[in-house]
């Protein structure tokens, strides 16, 4: 989302709390819950779990809608101020915290306890992530890991053995064996790879490596798993602290490297790559490799005109690190049916919805055992995803991204701070400390 859309999400999040319904919470004639997601590619699985609810719940029946990300926040914010948000929305760890600090999202506590929900049954502290202030405010569906995705037929050309991608190693000094690979992979206009002193790099025919420069603050598909793996933490808690450490040297290091890519032409330009996305890139054949989330794995293994597979992050000089990361479903606190809502979210959050989404493969399920399921379905669909559950599996291996309050502001100060280091206009030792000071003024 862009720097102008979350600014304005900011400015209707303030506006108003959402209208507290009078009802009871429940219906006695027939109810249709509406519900909205952003990815239209996951409404027909979640429509057989509306169908299967429905089977069991005769009196309720589920409306799905999908509308792209780009448009989804501002929309549902909109929404959510002028009283006509959906009953049931899916939600994301970068905004839930101003909806729920607004009021405007239900408390299903009560709910969750009265119904006795295993939260157990789900990936490690994904549950935790939808708490705040002792309330909780979604039961995870999903979850994702990042991995590097390559084109195996560029790979086999520049005599790279794909078998030792799983070993591979980073650091921020030389980039260790990634950086290796990424530079074997760089083909320049002549047939020269980044390996021959030769090379051109102001005439790149392949890089090695886009990275998603659009990561903001979070880094998620670009540098987080790098920073993480060479010892820098957001901040001092999470969920919900106070003080984040972008001033952190090794944060610093981890971009400077990134940076460097660039300029020794293994990665595109920022500013020739940062508004067209390394998808793009990847689609068009100009590049060997991108990084993406798990939630690719479908579009992008099954891609009919690129040969592709995936590898695990590189271990860093701490180790091999993953943000990971999941959603949840929220109901609008103005919704007139809280326990027909209620019980959606729930049938939602529960293996019998998750295991028929995980048949789908569209995403890997929160439940593990679902996500199980999931892996097996993606192996017999041709499908190697074991990279990213092995990087959920391994002690340590995974980390959360921040939920903080002023996920908006801080998404524009440092999406700001890192943009100028990777286009060469600051040094990042100067502007992410600068950058930091203001993150943490907000909280103050």
């Amino acid at each position: 989302m862009s720097r102008k859309a979350l600014a304005t999400l900011a400015g209707l999040l303030t506006l108003a709390a959402s209208a507290c319904s009078s009802s009871s919470g429940k219906s006695d004639g027939p109810v249709e819950l509406s519900y909205m997601m952003w990815v239209e590619s996951q409404v027909p699985a979640y429509k057989q779990c509306a169908d299967a609810f429905t089977k069991k719940n005769p009196n309720i029946t589920v409306k799905l809608s999908s509308v792209a990300w780009a448009q989804y926040w501002q929309n549902l914010t909109t929404q959510v101020v002028s009283g006509t948000a959906p009953d049931v929305f899916r939600d994301s760890v970068a905004y839930y915290p101003q909806f729920a600090k607004n009021n405007q999202l239900l408390d299903i506590s009560e709910f969750v306890a009265r119904d006795k929900v295993d939260l157990g049954q789900y990936q490690k502290g994904l549950a935790d992530i939808w708490v705040r202030d002792g309330k909780r405010y979604g039961l995870p569906l999903d979850w994702d890991t990042i991995g590097v995705f390559y084109n195996k037929d560029q790979v086999k050309k520049a005599g790279l053995d794909p078998a030792s991608f799983g070993s591979w190693t980073w650091n921020p000094q030389d980039g260790g064996t990634f950086e290796k690979a990424i530079a074997a992979l760089t083909v320049d206009a002549g047939g020269r790879r980044g390996t021959d002193p030769a090379f051109d790099k102001e005439h790149v025919a392949v890089y090695g490596i886009a990275p998603d420069y659009n990561t903001g603050a979070l880094g998620q598909t670009g540098w987080a798993g790098f920073a993480a793996g060479n010892g820098f933490k957001y901040l001092d808690k999470n969920p919900f602290g106070s003080k984040y450490f972008y001033d952190d040297p090794k944060l610093a290091e981890t971009i400077d490297w990134f940076a460097s890519l660039i300029k020794k032409g293994y990665a595109p330009p920022y500013d020739k790559q940062s508004a067209l996305g390394g998808d793009a890139v990847l689609q068009s054949g100009k590049t060997a490799m991108v990084m993406a989330g798990s939630w690719m794995a479908k579009p992008y293994l099954d891609n009919k005109t690129l040969d592709l597979a995936v590898a695990p992050l590189p271990e860093g000089p701490q180790g091999r690190r993953s943000p990971i990361n999941g959603v949840s479903d929220a109901i609008y606190a103005g919704t007139e049916h809280k326990e027909e809502a209620w019980q959606w979210v729930r049938f939602v959050g529960s293996s019998e919805c998750q295991d028929l989404v995980a048949a789908t493969t569209e995403v890997l399920p929160a439940i593990t055992t679902a996500s199980d399921k999931a892996l097996a379905a993606h192996k017999a669909a041709g499908r190697d995803v074991q990279p990213f559950v092995d990087e959920a599996k391994a002690e340590g291996g995974t980390f959360l991204l921040p939920v903080t309050d002023n996920a908006d502001k801080i998404n524009e100060i440092m999406d700001a701070a890192i943009s100028s280091v990777l286009l060469g206009t600051a040094d990042s030792k100067t502007a992410l400390p600068a950058a930091n000071t203001q993150v943490n003024a907000l909280f103050q």
